[in-house]
Parts: structure tokens; sequence; C-alpha cells
């Protein structure tokens, strides 16, 4: 059971923000060289830092329109708190980020549009707790949703459990991280000057070799970031993942998204006549075979 349902609607708005994104992170690579837009570029990271927060308003509001409850913005609010709790524990330091771990188990145990607004609301607190506010500020909330978001469309969710679970999440896990790294570079990467000329980014030139020289770039400014960050979402899944998954959807079901309500009559019983304890014993004998498993 997933705390956020994806209705035709929902899918539509997670696919235009992602869109707009792809293209917020990657326009310079394909902007003409004698184009007025390139001596434009510095002022993109402000327009985009402006234009996120509505469009994640509107994800957030169709997500709402089709099953984001009371239940799941509680549950939306302790997970963001603790993603944004864990993030200062390294400061980015070496790439030591707990934070990825918790993001990666949440998207897959609560679903792809829980995991984007997760991920979102998650680095939003963390800027606000760490200092980290600027325009960099939105691309970071649209990649670590992308890094939720992926974590609940993985295969397997219903019936996937146990160590080859760890193992897949712990690979994605090491996987996002690097692709996280990756696109916040791409971002920062087409601003920067006076860098040099194999690794800087030059308007106009063939996609080929911007990418290559972007690649440069990446790995002699980044990866001592990037993998460490990498195995500690991966060391952290296979050792904690297995208890935290458990508990997340133990707390998912026992919240019982989107339960239909009932009706007691002045005798206690429901409309349907079966007595609330019925359903008590129900839930106990559920968590004892979970348990007993």
């Amino acid at each position: 059971m997933r705390a956020v349902r994806l209705g035709p609607r929902s899918v539509a708005a997670l696919a235009l923000v992602s869109a707009i994104g792809v293209v917020a992170f990657g326009w310079p690579l394909f902007a003409p060289g004698d184009s007025g837009i390139t001596t434009h570029a510095a002022d993109a990271p402000w327009l985009f830092a402006a234009l996120l927060p509505l469009l994640l308003a509107v994800v957030v509001a169709t997500i709402a329109d089709t099953g984001l409850d009371a239940k799941a913005i509680a549950m939306l609010g302790v997970l963001a708190a603790a993603g944004a709790a864990l993030r200062p524990l390294g400061a980015g330091t070496a790439g030591i980020e707990p934070m990825f771990f918790l993001m990666v188990l949440s998207g897959r145990v609560l679903g792809p549009g829980f995991g984007f607004v997760l991920g979102a609301v998650s680095m939003f607190a963390s800027a606000l707790l760490t200092g980290g506010v600027g325009p960099w500020m939105p691309f970071q909330m649209l990649a670590m949703g992308w890094v939720a978001m992926g974590a609940g469309v993985l295969p397997g969710a219903a019936r996937l459990r146990g160590r080859a679970e760890s193992l897949l999440l712990a690979g994605y896990g090491a996987v996002a991280s690097v692709a996280y790294g990756t696109a916040m570079n791409l971002q920062g990467w087409t601003l920067m000057q006076g860098m040099a000329s194999g690794i800087s980014y030059v308007p106009g030139d063939p996609l080929s070799d911007n990418l290559a020289r972007f690649v440069a770039y990446c790995l002699a400014t980044s990866l001592g970031w990037d993998l460490p960050r990498a195995v500690v979402t991966m060391v952290l899944t296979l050792t904690l993942g297995g208890a935290i998954l458990k508990a997340l959807r133990r707390a998912t079901r026992r919240a019982a998204f989107e339960a239909p309500a009932t009706f007691e009559a002045a005798d206690g019983r429901r409309a349907d006549g079966r007595s609330p304890s019925t359903d008590a014993d129900a839930d106990a004998d559920a968590d004892g075979a979970s348990y007993n498993r």
C-alpha cells in the first residue's frame, strides 16, 4: 500500500516538472555560441529558482487531489525532518551524506509520487537548516526528488524482500548518488569561468566536445565526493536497510492510507455490521504473522 496514489494528472505533472528540470540543467549545451541567450546564462538559475517552487506546488496539489491525505502528510513531515537532520551529520564532507539512503528506502516503500515530494521537501528543509539557500537549491530539490522517485519505480516492490531487495536498493543508491553529483555539476559547470581549457564549458562548441570536457571536469573536481557518497549509501542500505524497510512498511500498513471512512451505530457496530474489535484482531493477527515471517 502506498501513501500517495498516482493518477493520470499526477503522472502528467511529474513528467512536466521533470522535463522542465532536464531543460534547466542542460540547455547551455545546446545553445548556439552566437546566441544572445548565452549572455544571460548567469540569470538562468535565478529564473529557475523562482519557477521551480511554483511547479512543485502544482505537483503537490495534483498528487494531493488523488491521494495525499492527513496521515500521508504527517509521515511526509516526519521523514522530511529525519532526512534534513541527517544531512548536517556529514555536511557534505568527502561525500558523507547519510540522507541519501533514507530517501531511497522511503521512495521504495511509499512510491514514486511520495518519493519525489519527500526528496524535494527534505532538501528544502536541510538547506534552511544548514544555511545552504541559494540559486542552486531548487536544482538540489529537483535532483533529490528524482533520486527518491527512481527508487519508487524499481521492480519487485510487491514481492522482492530480504537480502535481494537490499542489494537492489544498495546498487541503485550508489548509482543515484553519483548521478545526483553529476547533475549538480552540470548545473554549475556552464556558469564557471576561468577554468583550464580542457575542462571548461565553451558556448557553441559541438555537444560531443563539451561533454568530453564535462566528463574531465567531473573526474577532476567531484569524483572524490561522489564515490564516497555512493559507498556510504551502499553501506547504510546493506546494514540498516532491512530494519528500516520493515518499519516503514509496518507504519504504512498501520496508517491505512486511503482507507474508506466508516460510521458506527449506537450499539458500537459499524454500518457493515462488524465490530471495531474485529479489525483490531485482524491487525494483530497480521502483525503476528509478519513478525513470525
